[in-house]
C-alpha cells in the first residue's frame, strides 16, 4: 500500500467520476421536478374549474413545496429499489473495497471516541467493552485507542464514570488503550467536545470513529472502514447508516421496524445521487482527523440564539465544509454492524426534535453560502424542510378549511367550467380529476412501504428475518395505522417548535432519556393539550361546514384528537413486549442478535463491587469522599494543586453541615481540588461521629459487618 498521502484531495483523482455524478443528479432531481410540476399544474387546472378564490395562489405555492418533498422522499425509495435490483454491480460496496485493499496490518492509528453527557456509565461502558472485544477478535486492536469524552455536569454521575472506566480498564487490560477525560467547561456542546479531542490528541491518529453514548459498531466493520480510509486518500468521512435496536415500548418498536424495513430503500436512493458528496450524521462514522481539524472548526453565527450563536446541528455543516474543500464524504450503505437506540416515547422524541429543529433552522444562514456544492445545499435543504414542512402542512390545511367555509357560506355551487386543458385533452370531469390527484398523492405517500414490503416478502431470507410473512404484513399494517395517527400530533408539535424559535425561544442542552416506564396521563395531557383542543375545535368546524368535508379531514382530525391516548399507549413497555411475543414489529437483530449485540448484552467489566460508587448510603459524591478506593481513583485523575483557605472553609462546612449545604458549583470546586478531597476523606474516618454530619457517619457505618437475625451482610 502506498504510504504517501497528498496534502490536498485535489492532487488525486476523485473516486467518483464528476460526469457520472452530475448525470445522476440531473436524472434524479429532474425527475422529481417534472413530477412535481405536473402535479402542481394538475391542481392549478382543477382550481380553474372551480372558479377563482383568494387562497388559491398561496395554496398552490404551499402545495408545490409540500408535494415536492413528498415526491423527493418517494423517489429516494424508487431509485433505491432500482439500484437494489439492477445497480448491484455498479454500486460501491465498502466491504468489497476493503477486500481489494488486502488484509495486512493497518498502517496507521485510529481512535474510537464516545462523547457522553449525563449518561448511565454502566451502559455506555458496556458498549465500549463490546467494541473493544470485537476489534480484538479481528487481530487489529493495536491500531485503535478508545476515548470516553465526558461533558457530564451531574456530579454523582461524574464519579460513577470514573469508577466504571477504572473497572473497565482493570478487567480488559485497557490502561493505555482506553482513556477517560472530563472537560471542566463544556463549551459548544458535543461539537466542542470533539473539537477539544482533535486539538489535544487528534494529531496522533489518521481517523476517528465518532460514536454517541447509545452507539454500537461491529469491530470487523470498523476495521473494514479503516482499511478503506487508508486506501483512498480523498475520503474525508465514511458515514454508516445505523439501525435502531433494543426498542421495548410500542413507539420505539415502531421506529426500529420502519427504519429496518423501509430504510434500505431510502439509503440506497440517497447514495445513488450523492455519491462522494454525502453528509455526516454526527455518529457511527469514521472521520479523517487532519482535514476535519483544518476545515471543520465551526464559526459562531451572527446574532443570538435561537438563529445565531453556536451551531447546534454541527454534523451537516462539518460535512459541508469537508466537501467544499474537495474531500469526499461517502455513505457506507453496505456496513451492517452499526446500531443506535431511539427515544422511548413520543414526548422524548419531540424533546430531541426541539434541539434538532433549532439546529437545522440555523442552516438557513448557510444554505446560500458561496462555494457550497449542490449536494451540500440539498442536504441542508432537506434538514431544514424536515421541520418547516409541518407549519406549511398546517397552513395548507387551514387554507383548505377557509376555501371550504367560503364555498359553504356562499351557498353557490361550482360552475361546471369545461375549458381547461385537462378537460380538453382527457375529457374528464372535475370530480374525476380531483380523485386522480388524490390517488397520485396517496400512491406517492405509500409507495416506499409497498416497495419495501413486496421486496421483503419476495426474498425468503428477508421474510424469515422479520418473523415470517404474517408477522411482516401485520407489522406493516400496524406501523402504517399508528404512523397515520402520530403524524398530525408531530405536525402540531413541530409547528409550535418553529413558532417558538421564530419568537426567539432558544433550547437548552439536556441529556437524552433512553429508558422509561412510559408516559403518564398527566404529562401527556400537559404536552398534548394544545393539539387535542385544536383537533376538537377543528372537527366541530369541519362538521359545521359539511359532513363530507369532515370525512376528508378525519385522518388529520383523529390524529389531533387522539394525541394524548396514542402518546400514552405507544409509550407502554408491556404492550411492546406483548407485540414482541407475537413477533409483530420484530426486526432481524431482535430475532437473531448479531455477535456485537450479544457481546454488549453480557458486558459487565465496568461493574465491580470492590470499586463502586452506587451503593446505598454512599452514592456518587459521598463515595468519592468516604470510600478509600473511589477517593483514590478520583484524586489520581485530578491535576496537582494546592488548597486555599477558601477551600478549607468549604471542606469544614461540608463536613459539619453535609454536602447538601454546598451549592453545586461549590461542591464541584472541591471535587477538582485533590488536597481538599484527601482532607475530606481523612476527616470522615478520623473525626468522632458527633463532629461530622450524619451523611458521613451513615456512610462510614455502612462498611461495618452487621449481624441481624442470623444473617450476615458482607462488607463491600
Amino acid at each position: 500500500m502506498d504510504d504517501t498521502r497528498p496534502a490536498s484531495p485535489k492532487q488525486t483523482r476523485p473516486f467518483f467520476s464528476p460526469f457520472r455524478a452530475a448525470l445522476r443528479r440531473l436524472v434524479f432531481f429532474g425527475s422529481v421536478l417534472a413530477v412535481n410540476v405536473a402535479a402542481t399544474y394538475w391542481l392549478y387546472d382543477l382550481f380553474a374549474r372551480l372558479g377563482m378564490h383568494r387562497a388559491y395562489v398561496l395554496m398552490l405555492g404551499v402545495f408545490f413545496i409540500l408535494n415536492g418533498l413528498l415526491v423527493l422522499g418517494s423517489f429516494h425509495a424508487l431509485f433505491g429499489a432500482w439500484d437494489i435490483l439492477w445497480g448491484r454491480r455498479l454500486a460501491v460496496r465498502i466491504s468489497k473495497l476493503a477486500d481489494q485493499a488486502g488484509a495486512p496490518p493497518l498502517a496507521r492509528r485510529f481512535a474510537v471516541v464516545m462523547p457522553v453527557y449525563n449518561e448511565d456509565s454502566t451502559r455506555f461502558c458496556a458498549r465500549i467493552e463490546a467494541i473493544y472485544r470485537s476489534i480484538g477478535e479481528t487481530g487489529h486492536l493495536a491500531s485503535f485507542d478508545f476515548f470516553i469524552l465526558s461533558d457530564t455536569r451531574d456530579l454523582d454521575l461524574w464519579i460513577m464514570e470514573e469508577t466504571a472506566w477504572t473497572n473497565l480498564c482493570r478487567k480488559l487490560g485497557g490502561f493505555g488503550k482506553i482513556y477517560y477525560r472530563r472537560r471542566i467547561k463544556n463549551e459548544n456542546r458535543k461539537a466542542g467536545n470533539i473539537g477539544d479531542f482533535v486539538r489535544t490528541w487528534g494529531g496522533g491518529y489518521e481517523g476517528m470513529v465518532v460514536l454517541d453514548a447509545d452507539s454500537l459498531m461491529d469491530g470487523g466493520d470498523i476495521v473494514k472502514m479503516a482499511r478503506v480510509m487508508e486506501a483512498y486518500p480523498n475520503l474525508g468521512i465514511l458515514q454508516t447508516p445505523p439501525k435502531l435496536i433494543r426498542g421495548s415500548s410500542v413507539f420505539t418498536r415502531l421506529q426500529q421496524f420502519a427504519m429496518r424495513l423501509y430504510g434500505p430503500l431510502f439509503i440506497r436512493g440517497l447514495n445513488w445521487w450523492q455519491l462522494g458528496g454525502g453528509s455526516y450524521w454526527g455518529h457511527n462514522a469514521l472521520i479523517r482527523v487532519k482535514p476535519f481539524s483544518d476545515f471543520c472548526e465551526l464559526p459562531a453565527l451572527p446574532g443570538r440564539e435561537p438563529f445565531g450563536g453556536k451551531i447546534l446541528s454541527h454534523d451537516f455543516v462539518e460535512a459541508a465544509l469537508m466537501v467544499s474543500e474537495g474531500w469526499e464524504v461517502w455513505l457506507a450503505w453496505d456496513i451492517e454492524g452499526t446500531y443506535e437506540e431511539a427515544p422511548p416515547t413520543l414526548i422524548d422524541h419531540l424533546k430531541r426534535d426541539r434541539r434538532w429543529c433549532q439546529g437545522n433552522l440555523q442552516h438557513l444562514w448557510l444554505i446560500f453560502a458561496r462555494k457550497l456544492p449542490l449536494t451540500v445545499r440539498m442536504h441542508l435543504f432537506m434538514g431544514i424542510m424536515a421541520y418547516l414542512a409541518s407549519p406549511l402542512w398546517f397552513l395548507f390545511l387551514v387554507l383548505g378549511t377557509w376555501i371550504a367555509w367560503d364555498r359553504e357560506a356562499s351557498g353557490l355551487s361550482n360552475l361546471p367550467y369545461s375549458g381547461t386543458p385537462v378537460d380538453r385533452w382527457l375529457g374528464i370531469d372535475g370530480t374525476t380529476q380531483s380523485l386522480i390527484l388524490t390517488g397520485v398523492i396517496f400512491g406517492l405517500l405509500f409507495l416506499p412501504k409497498i416497495l419495501a414490503l413486496a421486496g421483503a416478502l419476495i426474498v425468503p431470507r428477508i421474510r424469515r428475518s422479520f418473523g415470517g410473512g404474517i408477522a411482516l404484513v401485520t407489522g406493516t399494517l400496524l406501523e402504517t395505522l399508528l404512523s397515520v395517527l402520530l403524524a398530525p400530533c408531530v405536525m402540531a408539535a413541530h409547528t409550535f417548535m418553529v413558532l417558538g424559535i421564530v419568537l426567539g425561544h432558544a433550547v437548552g442542552w439536556g441529556n437524552q432519556n433512553r429508558e422509561t416506564d412510559g408516559t403518564g396521563w398527566g404529562e401527556a395531557a400537559r404536552v398534548h393539550a394544545a393539539p387535542t383542543l385544536i383537533g376538537i375545535g377543528w372537527a366541530a368546524l369541519a362538521w359545521h361546514i359539511s359532513p363530507v368535508f369532515a370525512g376528508w379531514m378525519s385522518p388529520i382530525l383523529l390524529g389531533l384528537i387522539l394525541c394524548i391516548p396514542v402518546s400514552v399507549w405507544t409509550s407502554r413497555v408491556r404492550y411492546g413486549r406483548a407485540l414482541a411475543r407475537q413477533r409483530v414489529l420484530a426486526i432481524p437483530e431482535e430475532l437473531d442478535p448479531p455477535p456485537i449485540l450479544r457481546l454488549a448484552d453480557v458486558a459487565t467489566a465496568s461493574v465491580d463491587r470492590a470499586l463502586d460508587a452506587t451503593a446505598a448510603g454512599r452514592y456518587g459524591v459521598v463515595a468519592a469522599v468516604v470510600d478509600p478506593y473511589v477517593n483514590g481513583v478520583h484524586v489520581a485523575l485530578l491535576e496537582p494543586g494546592d488548597i486555599t483557605p477558601g477551600d478549607e472553609a468549604l471542606v469544614e462546612r461540608c463536613l459539619t453541615d453535609g454536602p447538601e449545604s454546598l451549592s453545586k458549583s461549590e461542591m464541584a470546586g472541591l471535587l477538582y481540588v485533590a488536597p481538599a478531597m484527601l482532607m475530606l476523606h481523612r476527616a470522615v474516618w478520623l473525626r468522632p461521629a458527633g463532629g461530622i454530619h450524619s451523611v458521613w457517619t451513615r456512610a462510614v457505618e455502612s462498611y461495618r459487618r452487621r449481624i441481624d437475625a442470623g444473617t450476615v451482610e458482607e462488607p463491600v
